[in-house]
């Protein structure tokens, strides 16, 4: 078990926060006795500040709420009856679905940039994630830098070289970050327009995107995590037999917190017959998986470089089957009856079913209905695991990843090279290459916490067309970081060109595939201050 840094706070704090949190002194921990409203508020201010949840609500929630009332306040009341209730309609109906009706908002704390991508594997959850776009990593957690410390690292013959060498990759980073805000402010000057902090928001956004490759996996994060308890359930399983000893370990925390709150949804984790038999199961199977992969793969081949967005599956009668699909609801006849019809139908009567499915998108937020689900694209990626790490949060399609290693090279940002400083950043990549390839022979699986977030990693994102508008729109708003934009601009560029669905490209029609901005935040930094000026504005003429 690694150590955590506990925070400290005083006795006048820690009497307010007993009331609201299941704890003081762990990385994880359970809200309670909170509206909705402020769980919610909570997480969002925590995924873009670099303190700890606990003591944001002291400094900038606490005192919005009236806790005079709250001083007598304990969690466990009340939860003997909901025990029994649950016991007795599970156990004696089987009603699994009971189990999604608990929810629960769970911070976690102090977890390595592997471990956040374990966390927020589930589907039917609601994550924030602390961000490297508005946090500066060179802030110390009790006096040390913020990586992951692996004890079975640190009690091997690398430990002291994985401290140097980590100390190293967090200096690097530290000195970089004045230098690429300096070069910033020098290619982008500030608009007389703009405030001040407008202006230093988005430098700094710009300047923490470029050196965030910098920075190794092992990384710390906080994610705050909402959910039901069946999906607590199933993302414990999966942990408690994951290969990762981080996840197995953190696994523990988070059960004993959940257990605290909801423990009625979570009694099956850790039964024999059934939690574990489960977990049991799925590591046997991807071990037999990884014995098979390896004959067939010999580690010693190089692995083939590929394309950064490869499209290597899709239907080519996507678009007749999105057109009757389309249809289908506003008919009596059948599927098959539908789609035969739709075969005989000119192009022009085809497109003016789609304008139609379509309508009038005065923005990205308005999506046609489930017809677009029907066609599907499989795109291979292969991009630097700072992007992986946006775009793996879309959790309503397929995706599956490989190991992150250094096999597959680095992405240098063109910013870095127009700064000069081209080889510093190729010095950390060294490092941490050197540092990988140490650990990989006796510690495989962790391993991965040396490899740099510029490094490549190889993934698969499966969707259907609505998600993929989603997806795609979303990502590749100018405001968005240059390297998952050019991911999702070539998805768009793939889906029109390769498969020749250019009605559905068409229908993506707020995809940006502008090249961007020196300063991509600074408009929506604008955009900000605006709505801060315009609540003022307001709450100032309803007090007068």
């Amino acid at each position: 078990m690694s150590t955590y840094i506990a925070e400290g706070f005083s006795s006048e704090e820690a009497d307010v926060l007993r009331r609201y949190f299941t704890n003081l002194d762990q990385p994880v921990f359970a809200l309670v006795n909170l509206p909705e409203v402020v769980k919610g508020a909570l997480f969002a201010r925590y995924s873009r500040s670099d303190k700890s949840l606990r003591r944001l609500f002291l400094e900038e929630f606490v005192g919005e709420l009236d806790i005079s009332g709250d001083e007598t306040i304990d969690a466990t009341v009340g939860l003997r009856r909901a025990e029994e209730l649950y016991d007795r309609v599970f156990f004696e109906y089987g009603d699994d679905s009971v189990a999604q009706l608990g929810g629960v908002h769970l911070a976690c704390e102090q977890a390595s940039n592997l471990l956040t991508k374990v966390l927020e594997w589930g589907r039917l959850m609601s994550y924030l994630e602390q961000s490297t776009r508005y946090i500066a990593y060179d802030s110390r957690l009790g006096g040390r830098y913020r990586y992951y410390r692996d004890p079975e690292i640190l009690s091997s013959a690398l430990g002291a070289r994985y401290i140097s060498d980590m100390d190293r990759l967090f200096e690097n980073y530290a000195e970089m970050v004045p230098l690429m805000a300096n070069h910033f402010r020098t290619v982008a000057p500030k608009a007389d327009s703009d405030s001040d902090f407008v202006y230093r928001q988005a430098v700094a956004a710009k300047a923490f995107d470029s050196v965030r490759g910098m920075l190794p996996a092992a990384s710390l994060s906080n994610v705050g995590i909402y959910a039901s308890g069946q999906a607590y359930e199933a993302l414990l399983i999966r942990m408690r037999a994951h290969v990762l000893p981080e996840a197995r370990s953190y696994a523990e925390l988070m059960l004993a917190e959940l257990r605290k709150v909801i423990p009625s949804f979570l009694k099956r984790v850790d039964l024999p017959d059934r939690g574990e038999a489960t977990g049991a199961y799925g590591a046997d199977c991807r071990d037999r998986l990884a014995d098979v992969a390896e004959g067939l793969f010999p580690d010693r081949e190089v692995p083939d470089a590929g394309p950064l967005v490869d499209l290597t599956d899709f239907d080519p009668d996507a678009e007749v089957k999105l057109v009757a699909a389309a249809l289908y609801p506003f008919t009596n006849q059948s599927d098959r009856f539908v789609e035969e019809r739709v075969r005989t139908m000119t192009v022009d009567e085809r497109l003016s079913v789609l304008r139609a499915l379509v309508g009038d998108r005065s923005n990205r937020r308005h999506r046609p209905g489930r017809a677009l689900e029907r066609p599907s694209y499989r795109f291979d990626i292969l991009s630097d695991y700072g992007a992986f790490r946006d775009l793996q949060r879309h959790r309503m399609l397929t995706l599956d990843w490989q190991r992150l290693s250094t096999s597959h090279g680095f992405v240098r940002p063109p910013e870095v090279g127009d700064a000069g400083l081209a080889d510093r950043f190729d010095a950390s990549m060294e490092r941490s290459a050197a540092l990988h390839d140490a650990l990989e022979p006796a510690l495989p699986d962790q391993a991965p916490y040396a490899a740099a977030l510029a490094y490549r990693v190889r993934y698969m994102m499966h969707m259907n067309a609505r998600e993929a508008m989603h997806v795609l729109e979303l990502r590749t708003s100018p405001q968005g970081h240059p390297a998952y934009r050019r991911v999702c601009q070539e998805m768009h560029t793939l889906i029109r060109d390769v498969a020749g669905h250019r009605a559905i490209a068409e229908m993506m029609s707020y995809v940006d595939h502008s090249s961007g901005s020196d300063l991509e935040r600074l408009d929506s930094e604008r955009r900000s201050e605006q709505k801060r000026v315009m609540t003022m504005d307001g709450s100032d003429s309803s007090i007068t």
